[in-house]
């Protein structure tokens, strides 16, 4: 779903980034709440106002994710789609980072590889840019702390992002009334289906960060990384296919660096999990035989005479 969001945001011109940004904020909490209130889960927000820890936590991760929103948006109605996707190619390797110096996780020698050449490529581009892929950086880091706060928190997806989007909600609503005030508003000014496609943008937010969120709590941080890469994959292809983006040999020369260290990544997690349902199924052979040995039972004791009263 990510992966085809470049399609949707410029079908919202003339609306502005943050416009769209503030639309988002509103209309992902409308339909998160109208979810919410079809599956009649609202216990969750008296245990959470009773937690201060969590609250800030929420709050930290609904700033995060505002800038990480905004400067996608901007990015793909700038013709910045590619570089906007070297952004997630580059996540799962930021994640991983953050794993090991946050989460103190242990990678394998191969991550370590897959690292390294990540931040060689992240040079390489410097290069072919002539500055820093800034775009790219501030997308990866900010979706990886944006992950790591929701591992913290360790709610539900839904609830999370209900919770996230109600911080969000009255800054960009009050951004929006301000807006209309000034007459630069493009909601209702553009006709009924411009109208939609503003408010659709809470149903093209909410389904995948609810699917995100519910994945942060059940699987390991690096595994998360990992899976991240199949989103920007679609981004690029949407890039220089679709919008026709220009891809210099420099800029080839950085990106084959970032799939390299994905190939590495995607090889090592196939080897790992391999030995690691071997290693599984050995213990647990070893296990039965060990309970069938214990289970057997003693020799009988010889049968006493009977005897008479």
């Amino acid at each position: 779903m990510w992966g085809l969001v470049p399609l949707f945001w410029p079908l919202l011109k003339p609306a502005g980034a943050v416009e769209i940004l503030a639309h988002r904020m509103v209309w992902s909490l409308a339909v998160v709440a109208v979810a919410l209130l079809a599956l009649r889960r609202w216990a969750w927000i008296r245990g959470l106002l009773r937690d201060p820890r969590k609250l800030g936590l929420i709050a930290v991760a609904a700033t995060v994710i505002t800038v990480n929103w905004g400067v996608y948006i901007w990015a793909v109605n700038a013709g910045q789609v590619v570089e906007a996707s070297l952004g997630y190619f580059i996540n799962p390797l930021v994640t991983i980072a953050m794993g090991v110096l946050l989460l103190k996780e242990r990678l394998r020698p191969a991550q370590w590889a897959a690292v390294g050449i990540g931040f060689a490529a992240v040079l390489v581009l410097t290069v072919g840019y002539g500055r820093p892929p800034w775009i790219s950086l501030i997308l990866a880091f900010s979706f990886a702390v944006y992950g790591l706060i929701k591992k913290k928190i360790n709610i539900g997806g839904l609830e999370s992002l209900a919770a996230e989007t109600a911080v969000q909600f009255l800054p960009a609503l009050g951004y929006l009334v301000w807006l209309g005030a000034q007459e630069s508003a493009t909601f209702g000014t553009e006709g009924a289906g411009h109208a939609a496609l503003l408010a659709a943008t809470g149903v093209v937010t909410a389904v995948p960060l609810v699917c995100f969120g519910a994945a942060a709590i059940r699987v390991p941080l690096s595994t998360l990384g990992l899976l991240q890469y199949l989103a920007p994959v679609f981004q690029f292809l949407l890039g220089v296919v679709y919008f026709h983006e220009a891809m210099p040999t420099e800029r080839w020369a950085g990106f084959s660096l970032v799939w390299l260290a994905l190939t590495i990544l995607t090889w090592d997690a196939l080897r790992t999990a391999r030995r690691t349902r071997a290693e599984a199924a050995r213990l647990a052979a070893a296990a039965a035989t060990a309970a069938a040995v214990e289970g057997v039972p003693a020799a009988s004791p010889a049968p006493r005479e009977a005897t008479t009263g």
